[in-house]
């Protein structure tokens, strides 16, 4: 409940830390790659900006210290790599209600809610932050799945895949299209029109059965008493949902996937070692500069 959900904070992040020490001391590996979440969480809930935000970022620099205190006491080398920055976001674009309202989306009705029938759709989105993935069944509808979906508000790009060649994504299972959305907006996944049809798992924390990224995953949607109610039910035998997560995602304050506007807003490479200093690097290229510098 720590490293996701709605109670995530940076006692998750301590313990990696922990944790990192611990196998340095003790294993003395020749390359440890480990990853600190804390500031996946409040930047997402109230975008970068926001002053909660700011505290999170001093938390996660004072933990971040410790392990880079731990590296160079044992005689690492440190390399921090993060895999993207966070933009402030105001509004999601439910690419699935799109698609169901234009009649290329198929659900089912289910005693647990509204389910999504892949098989049965003829397009459907797997989505990630600002980018997602559109899966078109028969290739005669690829035109017209495309066609809808570039007039939708808040989507920038739609990729097909030549597109997806070009920039270098695509993928054996990438979707027939790929979409980005504009600045200042994100992908959510819902398929649902009304919220007494949502699928009984939507208020909860699921990765594995939601199609796609849920941010709200974030958020109270029903009071920590609440929570605390249904984890004691679970204690005393009582099979029950922890339906604590919202149903809808206005809230969400920022996320990623776009490429950055400007080179401040991106990921950033930063090494205890000056020798392999670089203006710049492809993602793609960090596997390779990384071996390099270790052989060297």
């Amino acid at each position: 409940f720590q490293f996701w959900g709605p109670g995530a904070g940076i006692k998750s992040t301590k313990w990696i830390v922990d944790a990192t020490n611990y196998v340095m001391v003790n294993q003395t590996p020749t390359l440890l790659l480990t990853y600190l979440p804390h500031l996946d969480y409040d930047f997402q809930r109230y975008g970068p900006d926001d002053p909660r935000s700011r505290k999170a970022l001093a938390e996660l620099d004072a933990q971040a210290g410790r392990l880079i205190g731990y590296g160079r006491a044992q005689g690492f080398e440190v390399v921090v790599v993060s895999e993207y920055g966070i933009q402030p976001v105001s509004g999601a674009v439910f690419l699935n209600r799109f698609l169901r309202e234009a009649d290329l989306l198929e659900v089912r009705e289910t005693p647990f809610g509204e389910i999504l029938d892949p098989i049965a759709s003829k397009a459907f989105a797997v989505v990630d932050h600002q980018a997602a993935h559109v899966y078109v069944r028969d290739p005669a509808d690829l035109g017209r799945v495309r066609g809808v979906l570039s007039e939708l508000p808040g989507v920038e790009r739609v990729l097909d895949g030549e597109g997806q060649e070009k920039m270098g994504i695509r993928h054996p299972r990438s979707g027939e299209l790929v979409l980005v959305a504009e600045e200042g907006r994100w992908f959510a996944y819902p398929w649902w029109l009304e919220d007494d049809m949502a699928p009984d798992f939507a208020a909860t924390v699921d990765i594995h059965r939601k199609p796609g990224y849920d941010p709200g995953e974030l958020f109270w949607g029903t009071g920590k008493f609440h929570a605390a109610w249904k984890l004691f039910l679970r204690k005393i035998g009582f099979r029950v949902l922890l339906d604590v997560v919202p149903l809808d995602p206005s809230m969400v304050g920022g996320s990623h996937g776009r490429l950055p506007g400007k080179s401040w807003e991106g990921p950033v490479l930063i090494c205890s070692n000056s020798e392999p200093a670089v203006d710049g690097i492809h993602a793609r290229d960090f596997r390779k500069w990384l071996l390099e510098f270790m052989a060297s």
